[in-house]
């Protein structure tokens, strides 16, 4: 089977030097095993997201020669397929609604929280009898959440290894659908990734932990999941992580300085492909490139 990759940014703003930095090794990973890439605009958040800057999105990777073989439907027309996908797991059992608002995990005594500072869902709607789930529908609508195992969730990331985590213990039932009628990320992108045949997912060590809960929705799916390789952060050189609120280091602001060779040649400089920072275009490190050679730190990087 062919390999399959694919690179999938948020149209809510210009992409920073991290996205680049993401977007070159997805492409060079999935290139270097001769396989195809899919581009897949994640526009779930229709409020912060916009076909204006999902055409600059496309623009830039032209820019910087990262060109992609096929396009995969944009999040915000796919619905009626996520529709499909929850009513699939709610015909199983698998999920249920629920009722819980942000105020009230937050306010629940002795709440456990996730390392990431998020409240564990306790529970609280998992249980309730079809006369209780009926009185609350008709005061709101619900948001539906996966029950999930006391079980572990193990697998090998390509780059770093064995990654392990109990769903019920550190992430507790998770939301599928929100009660406004959006679906959650979770969802949307393993329904995503099983509809364009995607087989390796190269993304920022950041998303490691929602790897398990993927992987779980995979098996109750009955679907074959892709190989992940996580990848290590870009921090300013004072350790501080970039995001688009560094609009210093936005495309927007760097094709003004830099031509693309240069900034491909700083960003495998950084990635330990190349031994010093020189213009390269992404087809030049394409014999260059090795897992082994990624540093598992995240990177200070100035540019």
């Amino acid at each position: 089977m062919a390999e399959c990759g694919r690179f999938a940014p948020t149209p809510s703003g210009r992409m920073h030097l991290g996205n680049v930095f993401s977007a070159l090794l997805a492409w060079l990973s999935v290139r270097a095993a001769g396989g195809e890439l899919v581009l897949r605009i994640e526009d779930l958040d229709t409020l912060r997201c916009s076909a204006e800057n999902a055409g600059i999105l496309k623009d830039d990777l032209r820019w910087l020669g990262l060109a992609w073989d096929r396009e995969q439907p944009d999040q915000s027309a796919r619905s009626e397929y996520y529709a499909s996908i929850l009513d699939l797991l709610r015909g199983e059992g698998f999920v249920y609604p629920c009722w819980c608002t942000r105020g009230d995990l937050k306010n629940a005594a002795n709440a456990p929280h996730a390392s990431d500072g998020h409240p564990i869902y306790p529970g609280t709607c998992r249980g309730l009898t079809p006369e209780e789930r009926a009185a609350k529908a008709k005061e709101r609508a619900p948001l539906w959440r996966l029950r999930v195992p006391d079980g572990d969730v193990t697998f090998i990331d390509g780059h770093y290894g064995a990654y392990t985590e109990n769903l019920a213990h550190e992430c507790g039932d998770f939301i599928l659908r929100r009660a406004d009628g959006v679906f959650a990320y979770q969802l949307a992108v393993v329904a995503d990734d099983i509809d364009a045949g995607i087989t390796q997912v190269v993304r920022g060590r950041d998303l490691l932990p929602s790897t398990p809960r993927q992987l779980y929705l995979y098996r109750l799916l009955g679907a074959a999941p892709p190989k992940y390789y996580h990848v290590p952060l870009l921090t300013a050189p004072d350790g501080r992580r970039l995001s688009k609120r560094d609009r210093d280091l936005d495309l927007g602001v760097l094709r003004g300085k830099y031509t693309a060779p240069e900034l491909l040649g700083a960003l495998a400089h950084a990635a330990g492909l190349l031994e010093k920072r020189e213009p390269v275009s992404a087809e030049e490190l394409l014999p260059l490139f090795d897992w082994a050679k990624i540093p598992r730190n995240d990177i200070a990087i100035e540019i």
